[in-house]
């Protein structure tokens, strides 16, 4: 999904480009600050081909602009970050900078961002506070947040009769607000959450901790990892033998760009996403994936009960972009906004535009 955050953020930036005709024959000046090797790398790939194809698809320009690209590769490494950013401001004078997938990264951008002013628009990283306490009217967000796809997974274990639970993630910040939020959910519906289980990332050496996920038999185990490390963590589990007895659940993110990798291993396992590849239906948002990927048979209609395939729980609603270009701090407030009918979050009527990905 990964590209189609990216598109949606191409999306934004044209509409905050047309609202400025002085400037109307220069070029654009994009910065992309993504992944270019390491865990993340193929995510860091997919935002950039999805932004770039959503230009093309706009003949090269956006609101009549052509578009300037640089890229620096900010290696997943918060220590980096500040240097890797400032050289886009300082050095490129970018006028947008789009990025990032880790949200330490995305912390430090977002910092940087605020202080200089340049546009930022973060398509993947989940960091709460970039559209929280760090909001800025310059910083959009054309994803999620880390607490968006985890507190309903909490609900939703619990609601299947899920009693008590561990947690699994990488020591870093989208791994603990994700656990985070997963804890607030299960527990605010009955359950309780035991111990939390933590490794430094990028670390994929799981076999200690799913020893002691066995010695503990929770009814259930909530993880966050994403990239290469979701293919192994997904795999050891399954070659562990716990997802026989113990069912895996996390956001869409131990799937997204990884499935087909992880084979039979993902089978038994629960993932909530706003939407994913098998879900998409719609005319629409088959065109917003790209054209040349949906030249195939058309796939069965959704079923959970459906055999070889993990369960995907569709929150369509949940997913809703807002775009407004005097400030996105209303993102943040959409974010938590109470959940009812179903995960229907309630819409933020001060948004210029919304887009439900799977209506």
């Amino acid at each position: 999904m990964s590209k189609q955050w990216a598109i949606w953020s191409a999306i934004a930036l044209a509409a905050a480009a047309s609202g400025s005709s002085a400037m109307a024959q220069e070029k654009i000046k994009v910065g992309f600050m993504l992944p270019a090797s390491g865990t993340f790398a193929a995510l860091g790939v997919a935002i950039e081909n999805g932004f770039r194809m959503y230009v093309g698809e706009q003949g090269g320009k956006l609101a009549g602009r052509e578009i300037e690209y640089f890229k620096v590769d900010d290696e997943s490494d918060p220590a980096k970050a500040t240097d890797n950013v400032n050289r886009l401001i300082k050095r490129d004078k970018v006028d947008v900078i789009v990025g990032t997938v880790h949200s330490g990264v995305a912390m430090a951008m977002a910092k940087a961002a605020k202080e200089s002013g340049t546009v930022l628009i973060v398509p993947n990283a989940g960091a709460d506070a970039v559209t929280g306490p760090m909001c800025a009217p310059n910083i959009f967000r054309s994803s999620f947040s880390n607490w968006q796809t985890a507190y309903p997974m909490g609900v939703v274990a619990a609601k299947e009769g899920k009693k008590n639970a561990m947690t699994l993630t990488w020591k870093y910040a989208a791994g603990e607000e994700a656990v985070n939020g997963f804890k607030e959910g299960f527990e605010k519906s009955g359950g309780k959450v035991g111990k939390q289980l933590t490794l430094p990332f990028p670390n994929v050496e799981f076999q200690a901790l799913l020893t002691e996920i066995a010695a503990a038999k929770p009814d259930a185990v909530f993880s966050f990892f994403a990239g290469a490390g979701a293919v192994k963590f997904v795999k050891d589990y399954h070659a562990s033998g716990l997802s026989k007895t113990i069912p895996l659940y996390g956001p869409g993110f131990l799937t997204d760009g990884t499935l087909e990798a992880q084979g039979e291993a993902a089978q038994q396992c629960e993932f909530l996403h706003g939407v994913t590849p098998e879900c998409i239906r719609t005319r629409a948002d088959r065109l917003a994936m790209g054209r040349r990927q949906w030249r195939r048979p058309k796939p069965e209609p959704r079923d959970r009960s459906l055999p070889n395939r993990p369960q995907f729980i569709l929150i369509s609603p949940l997913w809703t972009f807002m775009y407004k270009s005097s400030t996105a701090c209303h993102i943040a407030r959409a974010r938590r906004a109470s959940a009812r009918n179903g995960w229907a979050q309630e819409r933020d009527q001060r948004a210029a535009a919304s887009w439900s990905l799977s209506r």
